[in-house]
């Protein structure tokens, strides 16, 4: 029997697999808790998904219930997560000297979304360097704001951890000591420290590919690749487009009694880490229903492809609208920056956006099927919170039953190999065709 190499989709998910129950078993153990039992199954199973995934969601606070071994082992789930694991694989055979496989240098291609092969090993090795480096400006920033209050050791480690967190957009903290699961809220007025998390989670979030592009041509805009310009005009639209909202939206409600700087400021970072950090400086469940409605759709996009981010993509949100202008305005071919996008693109655009909505349709059915008690604008938020990778909560997770939080995993694993990469999974591939059917059109619209 010839033998086949696995699909890129189906490594993908078998990797995040394996590393999921891993880090369940390791958490399980009574090491990794504070109280030296054991933590039920499902509640370290929730939480290795949730680390593994980069996505936040919690059914216990991390400080409060998990030892500093069970943290760390939340803490290298969220940096392998972010990065991915074939990044890792390929550190190990560069540290070990071996050399890079071809079929390696395709599945670091996919993995980082790029659209040619070539000079994969010289950008991970900038992926690499970039992410160590950033993660320590980022920690020594959010030390200089901790410190003060937790002293040398403990304000270090938890800005270690804080700043791999948001650099990943994975969501998790350590200010359980400030009452559980309060997140960033006891920081909420410190604009360094907000500032830095929110510049955290941009970076992560907005792709390698950008990187790469920022690093080789700095500011000249005009060379970057027609992915770079996209990812990076549609990010500085919806941020500041959304910090506006935000700041009309919350002005009569978590904004009420705060300075205009103040307010400013929230805004600024409620419009930043929806895009799949879920840090949250107020609380969602006192949140204006509109304001919830607005992160609930930055949810739905998400970051940059290639990034640590999740949701459907800048990207592809982008193209699908530059694609409805187009056949709205009668125009022949899709035209952006003076470079026409491929059919296949949009293409790929619409499977993404299809399998995204049945994923999350099928999981807010399920869920709220079993949660008759609760609202269907919160079962929508922690569902489109999963799926999209955010780790945002109205604050129900905890309170779902079993089987409800069992879809949440399934949702959140589905969310970060990405919801079309999953369906790609059960997929037999094809060969294309070579006879064609006859065409014939259809109405639409």
């Amino acid at each position: 029997m010839k033998h086949r190499a696995l699909s890129y989709p189906k490594l993908l998910a078998g990797g995040f697999l394996l590393m999921i129950l891993c880090g369940a078993v390791l958490l399980s153990l009574p090491i990794s808790s504070k109280s030296g039992e054991y933590t039920p199954f499902l509640t370290s199973l929730f939480t290795a998904t949730s680390a593994s995934c980069v996505t936040g969601l919690v059914l216990v606070d991390t400080y409060l219930h998990w030892s500093v071994f069970g943290q760390l082992v939340i803490l290298l789930m969220i940096q392998i997560g972010g990065i991915g694991f074939m990044t890792l694989m390929t550190a190990f055979s560069l540290a070990l000297h071996r050399s890079i496989s071809l079929r390696e240098r395709t599945l670091l291609k996919e993995n980082f979304n790029m659209p040619e092969i070539g000079g994969m090993v010289r950008l991970t090795k900038r992926i690499l360097c970039g992410t160590l480096l950033i993660e320590l400006c980022g920690a020594v920033i959010l030390s200089a704001c901790l410190i003060p209050s937790l002293g040398v050791g403990e304000g270090v480690y938890t800005a270690v951890f804080v700043s791999i967190s948001a650099f990943c957009n994975a969501g998790f903290d350590l200010f359980g000591r400030y009452g559980a699961f309060t997140s960033l809220v006891p920081f909420a007025g410190n604009a360094v420290f907000m500032l830095a998390v929110s510049l955290l989670i941009l970076i992560g979030g907005i792709g390698f590919i950008v990187w790469d592009d920022v690093l080789r041509h700095r500011f000249r805009f005009r060379k970057y690749r027609l992915h770079s310009k996209i990812a990076l005009c549609t990010t500085a639209l919806i941020t500041v487009v959304a910090t506006v909202l935000f700041l009309v939206l919350e002005r009569d409600s978590t904004g009420a009694d705060m300075p205009f700087a103040k307010q400013l400021l929230h805004a600024f970072f409620d419009s930043v880490t929806p895009r799949t950090a879920g840090f949250n400086a107020v609380e969602i469940s006192e949140m204006a229903p509109a304001s919830k409605l607005l992160s609930i759709f930055l949810m739905m996009v998400g970051g940059s492809p290639g990034s640590t981010a999740g949701g459907l993509k800048t990207v592809t949100v982008a193209v699908l609208l530059i694609c409805a202008l187009s056949n709205l305005r009668r125009r022949s071919g899709y035209n952006v920056f003076g470079r026409r996008l491929p059919r296949d693109v949009l293409d790929n655009a619409v499977s993404v956006l299809m399998t995204y909505v049945t994923v999350l349709t099928v999981g807010v059915t399920v869920v709220c099927a079993l949660q008759t008690e609760q609202s269907f604008l919160d079962i929508l938020l922690e569902c489109v919170s999963a799926l999209s990778t955010v780790g945002i909560t109205a604050g129900i997770t905890r309170d779902l039953l079993p089987a409800s939080q069992l879809v949440l995993i399934l949702m959140m694993f589905c969310g970060r190999i990405g919801s079309l990469s999953f369906a790609m999974v059960f997929m037999q591939k094809q060969r294309r065709e070579i006879a064609l059917s006859p065409e014939e059109t259809v109405g639409v619209g």
